[in-house]
């Protein structure tokens, strides 16, 4: 099987979710709902400015959600959408792979 570059999505997946992060992240979130800190806390070793870069990244590429309620300070929480939800069992198999190969 050919693969070109044009007609490939391969490449378009790992702009969406080929960063460092986004997997850590993507697996966080599936457990429900969280605020900014409670992710920053979750994803060891990610800095503020690299999470806030990846939560928008995912954000427009569709992959979270961002809900702003009004608080002072406010409240942001991030969720997955249905089409990060989507990701899991893919980031699930990567995971076992690593476990057993990549070590």
């Amino acid at each position: 099987m050919k693969v070109s570059e044009k007609s490939c999505s391969l490449r378009d997946v790992l702009d969406v979710i080929g960063g460092k992060w986004s997997m850590p992240i993507i697996y966080i979130l599936s457990k429900g709902k969280m605020r900014f800190k409670e992710i920053e806390r979750s994803v060891e070793g990610i800095n503020t400015r690299m999470l806030v870069k990846e939560l928008k990244n995912m954000e427009a590429n569709g992959i979270v959600t961002r809900e702003v309620f009004a608080t002072v300070p406010p409240t942001v929480e991030y969720a997955l959408t249905e089409k990060g939800a989507k990701l899991l069992p893919s980031i699930i198999s990567l995971h076992a792979w690593g476990e057993e190969f990549a070590q």
